[in-house]
């Protein structure tokens, strides 16, 4: 495993006043008082971008038994979950997912060049308990796709899984102390206990952008590659059905970031439509060593990476970095500057200064790399990230930046306004149209709308009380699983938990591992429900609301979905956090809290 290595700092003094200045300035060209509202639904006329590519529909009855256990979507949350009740000894365990397999994101996301962007050692679950061992430091997403059909394989989940499946209605049935649950294929059975993986990257949105169901090209969105028109393929073979095509995206996210590269070298000519650029720094992926690998993994490995991973990326106090990268580069500096203030000058204001200090520091180190590599001066200039790093999601790629001094790849910068309109021939642009013949959206996911919307259906809870209604003002959970009037039902994601964002996985796993330890001791002594208490709930939520948030710069960051579009969510966004302690402590708590066997601030009965 080979370290990441950011070009060298720059000599010259940094100025925090000039760059908090310039950020602010960015900033503002991009604020805009629609927030998420300015996304569209993939409905009505666009309902056509969420039809599945890659697997046909296959016939079935529709199901009206009953199981132990019933999970709702089929990503890593209800795949690491399944796969710890499996191993707990409840073996009639059902996932229903909308798609045709196992993968969540990953069934979704096969545009060419996806990958994971935190090292695959710690972001690919249960490596140790399946046996595999990725081939790269960032797999590609055929192999964490085939990863996913593994666990399902190895834990046996196929057999009883339900896809091509959309959960409609999920109800408390009080008499019979047990779910029921409806589907769009007919579907009415019922589960003593339910898991919910309705994360956020599984739904797509579009940008709401004048004219968009005008254009009479070729358009797709990114989680649904139409392979069909561009050739290639997942692996990446050329897109050799571009050749003669003038292509546009519009986006400059991750996504992006790994497929422009691709289409930068198969089309005709590729415009980029930009709005708020990447922070790009160095990926250094690398082939993983069979021998070397074979070595390091001794039992109990993955478990270790993952606590060193957290130690080091999210204020820990780790000694040693396994992972060495672009997550944990940017801690180890804020670390180091921390620990050259004398300890009685440690206070909260000096470490957020030390922190903005190394960012500006890192900051400054990405848009040197960015003048460094693109051969175009006014090209390089629009291309830089002016915000903090943790503003916006990192990327790190070795071929994005390359691909503008291709001469058929156009960056169309927006200066912070997005795209003006969109017209049957192609798009607008501060009064230009660009005519294409292929339009991509590369939008992403939808982030901080609703749990509803986002889900499909309204959870229907004890006496009739609905989870819209309960969660308001905002997310009431314990432990981001657990929900006052919701009995049996686990909630599986990172919000008001360890809310690790840079390693979603390491959330889920231990979510997984509790949920089937509370499981197996209600069926062990014959409980019929689980429930956390009103009080515990109450508790939890004010613990919450001691959290100082990330130390990102919050209503001060450029808008995206870390800081909802830039606008301000009232109590809702105060609750979108986790344990104020921090990661690592939490998941220390955790396993304390289900190794003692109490469960305290929950009711079985």
């Amino acid at each position: 495993m080979s370290s990441t290595v950011s070009p060298a700092a720059p000599a010259k003094p940094i100025d925090r006043e000039a760059l908090r200045r310039k950020y602010r300035e960015e900033r503002d060209k991009r604020l805009r008082a629609d927030g998420n509202a300015q996304y569209l639904q993939m409905a009505g006329h666009f309902a056509r971008y969420l039809d599945d590519p890659y697997t046909p529909v296959a016939p079935r009855e529709p199901r009206t038994d009953h199981v132990t256990f019933a999970f709702v979507g089929g990503g890593f949350a209800g795949l690491v979950t399944a796969a710890r009740l499996v191993e707990a000894g409840v073996r009639d365990v059902r996932i229903v997912e909308k798609g045709g397999d196992f993968g969540g994101t990953w069934y979704w996301n096969r545009y060419p060049g996806a990958q994971c962007d935190t090292a695959s050692m710690v972001y690919m679950p249960l490596l140790e308990e399946t046996g595999h061992r990725p081939t790269e430091k960032y797999a590609h997403a055929p192999e964490i796709l085939a990863h996913c059909r593994r666990i399902g394989a190895h834990f046996g989940l196929y057999d009883n899984a339900l896809f091509h499946t959309e959960v409609e209605d999920l109800s408390w049935d009080e008499a019979r102390a047990c779910w029921l649950v409806r589907t769009n294929r007919g579907d009415a059975f019922t589960a003593q206990f339910i898991g919910l993986g309705t994360g956020p990257l599984h739904v797509p949105k579009l940008p709401g952008i004048p004219g968009i169901d005008s254009f009479t090209g070729h358009a797709f969105h990114t989680s649904r590659w139409d392979y069909a028109y561009t050739g290639g393929d997942p692996f990446g073979a050329p897109l050799d059905r571009l050749a003669d095509k003038r292509v546009g995206i519009i986006g400059t996210g991750a996504t992006a970031v790994q497929c422009v590269p691709h289409l930068a070298r198969s089309a005709r000519a590729l415009y980029v439509f930009q709005r708020t650029p990447s922070s790009v720094d160095v990926r250094a992926n690398a082939p993983i060593d069979p021998a070397w690998f074979s070595g390091m993994a001794t039992p109990g490995w993955q478990q270790r990476w993952l606590e060193n991973f957290t130690a080091n990326q999210a204020g820990g106090t780790a000694t040693e970095d396994l992972v060495q990268d672009g997550w944990t580069d940017l801690s180890r500096r804020i670390r180091q500057r921390i620990l050259t203030l004398p300890r009685d000058q440690r206070t909260r204001d000096n470490m957020l200064a030390a922190f903005e200090d190394a960012d500006h520091e890192k900051m400054e180190e990405i848009r040197s790399r960015v003048d460094a590599i693109v051969e175009d001066p006014a090209t390089a200039q629009k291309l830089k990230a002016w915000y903090r790093q943790l503003c916006k999601r990192p990327c790190f790629h070795d071929s994005y930046l390359q691909a503008f001094n291709l001469p058929g790849t156009h960056l169309v910068d927006t200066d912070g306004r997005g795209v003006e309109r969109i017209t049957p021939a192609g798009v607008v642009v501060a009064g230009v149209e660009y005519p294409l013949d292929c339009l991509i959206y590369a939008s992403g996911f939808e982030v901080g709308t609703e749990y509803r919307r986002r889900a499909g259906f309204d959870l229907i809870g004890r006496n009739g009380l609905r989870l819209s209604q309960h969660w308001k003002d905002g997310m009431r959970t314990k432990h981001g699983i657990h929900v006052h009037g919701f009995p049996n039902a686990f909630f599986v994601q990172p919000t008001q938990g360890a809310n690790l964002i840079s390693n979603v996985p390491h959330n889920l796993t231990e979510s997984g591992r509790t949920i089937a330890t509370m499981v197996r001791h209600a069926l062990d002594h014959a409980f019929r429900e689980i429930e956390v208490t009103q009080k515990a709930e109450e508790e939890w939520v004010k613990l919450l609301l001691t959290s100082v948030g990330r130390m990102t710069g919050g209503a001060d960051c450029t808008p995206g979905y870390y800081n909802n579009e830039g606008q301000d969510a009232g109590l809702a966004a105060r609750l979108a956090v986790g344990y104020p302690a921090g990661a690592s402590a939490y998941f220390k708590y955790i396993d304390e809290w289900r190794r003692s066997g109490r469960f305290e601030g929950l009711t079985f009965r």
